[in-house]
């Protein structure tokens, strides 16, 4: 059974490109070197107004629900801690969990 744990997200556009390079460049670095994921993809909504934000989906997938469960436990709390303190009041998000029933 495949997990995807998607965390969509809403940037302030003033920090949008930024962010971006950091979330690609440190940040899912790191949530994939746990090793509790298999693979990872980041997407831009379209379509959107962005007027007060852009949008992205972060989905990364992992092999079982005690992989998800492990990353939940042992690593969630200070990745987001990270992400947090570093664009504070800049973006909103909110995590699902999702099973992979088809691909």
């Amino acid at each position: 059974m495949m997990i995807l744990y998607n965390v969509t997200l809403k940037v302030d556009p003033q920090i949008h490109e930024e962010w971006k390079q950091w979330m690609c460049e440190v940040h899912i670095p790191d949530v994939m070197s746990t090793g509790l994921f298999k693979e990872y993809k980041m997407c831009k909504l379209l379509g959107l107004d962005e007027a007060d934000g852009i949008t992205y989906a972060v989905q990364y997938f992992s092999a079982s629900m005690e992989d998800f469960e492990e990353y939940q436990s042992k690593h969630a709390k200070r990745l987001q801690t990270e992400h947090m303190n570093r664009y504070k009041d800049r973006y909103v998000a909110f995590r699902t969990m999702m099973e992979v029933v088809s691909s």
